[in-house]
């Protein structure tokens, strides 16, 4: 039984060691950025997910469909959103953002991508982690949170713009 203790103590151990030693590694690195005007492709494992490629199932979800009957610039509801979730910005430029998020145990670091296509009138979200073959589903969640703590600042925002008076009525 003292055997069985001891091999189970050395097991844990060296999976946590290894787990810690993975720290440094997803401090490197960065999004993958567009590619050809487009977000990339997830990669073949099971930590991504993208809103880009229709003819990728098992990585797609949904992009957000911008309302037509938006007034303002979203860009600036987008950046919040990302830094409301504890996200950080790393790039920004006219229609892409790229942001980092980092898990609070072992600083796992994962990329949120977003590019705005005004054509198509749609917000894409790429979410994907930087090591691993699996996320459990995080960056998929991520996505999720995202897509719906944004149209709730974009519902906020319409309603305040409609709550000014217009022709200085009051």
């Amino acid at each position: 039984m003292k055997t069985i203790r001891i091999i189970l103590f050395i097991l844990i151990a060296s999976f946590i060691a290894v787990l810690f030693s993975f720290r440094a590694i997803p401090l490197a690195g960065e999004a993958p950025g567009l590619v050809e005007g487009i977000l990339s492709k997830c990669p073949n494992k099971h930590n991504c997910v993208c809103s880009e490629h229709k003819d990728d199932a098992s990585h797609y979800i949904d992009p957000i469909i911008i309302p037509q009957d938006i007034t303002f610039d979203i860009f600036s509801l987008l950046k919040d959103t990302i830094q409301d979730m504890g996200g950080s910005i790393q790039v920004e430029c006219d229609n892409y953002l790229a942001a980092t998020f980092t898990s609070t145990i072992f600083k796992f670091v994962d990329d949120l991508e977003i590019r705005i296509d005004s054509t198509q009138k749609v917000v894409h979200i790429r979410s994907a982690s930087r090591v691993g073959i699996s996320d459990m589903g995080v960056n998929k969640r991520r996505t999720e949170l995202f897509k719906k703590l944004f149209k709730n600042k974009v519902s906020e925002t319409n309603k305040s713009l409609n709550a000014i008076p217009k022709n200085g009525a009051h």
